[in-house]
């Protein structure tokens, strides 16, 4: 763990970022994150984050300062995140996440979100270690056909 080095997403990180989303989820990424991903990477106000160990990305956290959103005083919000499944449950995704939390202190920031799937007990489970309870939204949801 005193190996891993937290550092600020940078463009060239997005093939990293894909692989360890691809590992995850076991399925193909899409062009579209990539250009998600690069677009993160320019945005100073945000604060997306990689681990590094021995020079190599093993985690990522993206998120975003939302202003102005249905009523609410300006908020963070954290996207998506991964850890390398070889590099799970070191603690590498909670140093990503107080990073991100004592950066957006600094900005004023008081609120952080995040949305996670209902069945997804993982990410409930480690959410839920960092502090983080339910809010008062409801995630809502219309099909497009």
């Amino acid at each position: 763990m005193e190996n891993i080095r937290i550092r600020r997403l940078q463009i060239d990180d997005a093939g990293e970022v894909i692989r360890i989303y691809a590992a995850i989820t076991r399925k193909a990424v899409s062009d579209d994150f990539k250009q998600v991903v690069e677009e993160h990477s320019r945005r100073q106000k945000d604060v997306c984050l990689v681990a590094e160990a021995g020079g190599r990305v093993v985690g990522f956290m993206i998120s975003y300062i939302l202003t102005a959103g249905f009523g609410m005083a300006q908020s963070a919000w954290i996207a998506t995140m991964g850890v390398d499944p070889g590099f799970m449950g070191q603690g590498i995704g909670a140093r990503m996440a107080e990073e991100i939390f004592a950066a957006y202190r600094a900005q004023g920031i008081d609120n952080v979100y995040t949305s996670v799937r209902w069945d997804s007990t993982d990410m409930l489970s480690f959410f839920k270690t960092l502090g983080f309870d339910r809010s008062n939204f409801i995630n809502l949801r219309k099909v497009l056909n």
